[in-house]
């Protein structure tokens, strides 16, 4: 049987994080994976998870099966997290998936099944792992001009030509904010532009929102998806907790639908508790329990949403800085997008010969196509990065 298998293709940011940890150079630096690290370098959990996760703890007396769709609690804390009073509640459903990966697929299947056949439209570029997930879940895709590397700005206006000549019934992926892999976002008025062309084109909105808090706040990150949600007659929202809430392994995410009305949301979420059924059966519960418990209380969210705004902050300070090495290194304005720019990633305009020079010659591992994880840049080492940046590509001329 597995004799007549083909080898898998192998994942380049796994098979670049074995890579890494084989490197023996005691100044290597990790830009490549995408999860948040601390000025140590560690991803830490968080003070207000390990204390509502001691209270679970303390309190569970059972590990029965919570249902298809998760804890009740979670999902409903986690609409109130993305969407606030941005719509009428009776419009919206949710289902706790694992991670946002689980909620982009479940939503993919659910759309396939609303209408096979139709394109999903992704930016260009987006997240690697956008194409197989909604691959597998039998959907086509086509691409939207939207940044444009040589300016490190949003290509809007090609982007909304694009989506203007989109078949009606079409699905648009979006992200919520922090754009990964480019770190550039659509301005408020961006959003409403786009909702204009969506309504007008009867075209699907498809949110990815997977690092709501880690660009400008947690409600200004959250605005443009609940501009949206109040102009469309229907979306969908895949969101996740791995970073905001640093519950990377307990795959903790939600699926959240919007319907025209009651009932066409009622439909539409027993469909996805069909495709839940089918592929997983029932969410795992330990992170998502811990996430209700702190979004319900009082005390420990006030302590996560101070922990978060350090985060948020923290790679703020560390775009800054490092525009600033990268100004005084190449003696140019070519890098100043990195502090404009939101969120962990940035995409440093490096061809993925240079970005092979930067991990052979200086150990400074970065994705190909140069996006960097912001949290992994080391503050006390930006000026060597900087030079060697300059020493691989052209940028001093």
């Amino acid at each position: 049987m597995f004799e007549q298998l083909s080898p898998a293709a192998p994942d380049k940011i796994l098979a670049l994080m074995a890579e890494f940890r084989q490197d023996e150079r005691s100044d290597k630096v990790d830009l490549g994976v995408g999860i948040y690290r601390d000025a140590d370098g560690r991803t830490p959990v968080l003070s207000a998870v390990r204390k509502a996760e001691q209270r679970l703890y303390d309190a569970q007396d059972t590990k029965a099966y919570v249902g298809i769709a998760g804890d009740v609690g979670f999902n409903a804390a986690m609409i109130d997290l993305a969407l606030g009073d941005a719509l009428p509640r009776e419009r919206v459903r949710g289902a706790q998936t694992p991670g946002g990966c689980g909620a982009l697929r479940i939503i993919a299947e659910l759309l396939n099944r609303a209408r096979a056949g139709a394109n999903v439209w992704l930016s260009d570029p987006t997240w690697p792992n956008h194409k197989p997930i909604l691959a597998a879940a039998g959907l086509a895709t086509r691409d939207y001009p939207y940044f444009d590397a040589a300016t490190g700005k949003v290509k809007f206006d090609e982007m909304i030509a694009a989506l203007s000549a989109a078949p009606a019934g079409d699905i648009v992926l979006l992200h919520g904010c922090c754009h990964n892999p480019t770190g550039a976002n659509l301005t408020l008025d961006e959003w409403r532009a786009l909702g204009e062309v969506l309504v007008a084109r009867g075209l699907f909105p498809f949110i990815d929102m997977a690092y709501q808090g880690f660009g400008d706040g947690l409600i200004a990150d959250a605005a443009g998806v609940r501009l949206l949600a109040g102009m469309v007659p229907e979306m969908a929202v895949a969101a996740s907790c791995s970073k905001n809430f640093g519950v990377y392994r307990d795959r903790v995410g939600c699926a959240m639908l919007i319907g025209e009305d009651a009932a066409r949301a009622d439909l539409a979420f027993g469909q996805i508790q069909s495709v839940t059924r089918g592929a997983y059966s029932m969410p795992p519960d330990h992170g998502g329990a811990a996430v209700r418990i702190v979004l319900e209380d009082a005390a420990l969210r006030a302590d996560w949403q101070a922990e978060l705004e350090g985060m948020r902050t923290r790679m703020l300070r560390l775009r800054e800085a490092f525009a600033k090495a990268l100004r005084q290194q190449t003696n140019s304005d070519r890098f100043d997008f990195l502090a404009e720019h939101r969120g962990m990633f940035s995409l440093l305009g490096l061809n993925d010969a240079e970005v092979a020079r930067l991990k052979a010659e200086h150990g400074i591992y970065a994705v190909g196509g140069s996006r960097i994880n912001v949290a992994g840049l080391p503050e006390d080492d930006l000026d060597r990065i900087a030079a060697a940046i300059v020493a691989v590509t052209s940028a001093a001329s």
